[in-house]
């Protein structure tokens, strides 16, 4: 990726950790909390998009990206405030291929507060038997929170690692159906919150 402008980053708080924010072309290429130098997460970023963001407020063009990075942290602190459900941010997948990308956007239909597993996740995005191919795309994936990736578990209903950060991935899974429980028993229902991997209905090697 080479664009006229160098790709911006904002830096985010958040529950779970400061959240990288890239930008370019006024859209998203990659959102991610971090763990570790912020330094250390740039040079990584650089060398995906082989150019190095430059901090927002330094760009000269900030301006173009400021709406883009003010509505990014803004649904994301709305996210965290368990007030939204789904993202409505501009995405750019120039880094994410081929089945990857059929992947991520599978994970995508996965509605809040549910989960579902790697096979499943394979079923929708057209390849059955690609369940750690879908693995591999949840691990590499430049998108994470907006891109639900926590949402998907193993077979037997265990999390998986989520980038070494498993705690990170119960806390999101924890924030979602601690807010979708009211709305099912706003129906008359009394359905408890779904565990991890109750949608699981078929066996991933994962």
């Amino acid at each position: 990726m080479t664009p006229t402008d160098p790709p911006r980053y904002r830096v985010h708080p958040s529950p779970i950790g400061d959240i990288l924010i890239v930008a370019a072309d006024d859209a998203i290429v990659t959102l991610h909390p971090f763990d570790g130098p912020l330094d250390a997460e740039i040079e990584r970023v650089s060398l995906q998009l082989r150019v190095a963001p430059v901090p927002a407020d330094e760009a000269d063009a900030a301006a173009a990206a400021s709406a883009l990075f003010e509505a990014a942290t803004t649904q994301l602190d709305e996210y965290f405030d368990g007030a939204r459900t789904a993202f409505d941010l501009p995405l750019d997948w120039s880094l994410v291929r081929g089945f990857t990308r059929a992947a991520l956007q599978a994970v995508c239909d996965i509605p809040y507060g549910e989960t579902a597993g790697y096979g499943e996740v394979a079923i929708t995005a057209g390849a059955p038997r690609a369940a750690r191919a879908v693995g591999t795309a949840c691990a590499t994936t430049p998108f994470s929170i907006v891109v639900p990736v926590h949402r998907v578990v193993r077979a037997d209903g265990s999390l998986g690692e989520y980038g070494g950060r498993p705690d990170v991935k119960r806390f999101l899974i924890d924030l979602e159906q601690r807010q979708s429980a009211p709305d099912e028993t706003a129906t008359g229902l009394s359905i408890p919150p779904a565990p991890p991997g109750a949608r699981e209905a078929w066996t991933a090697d994962e």
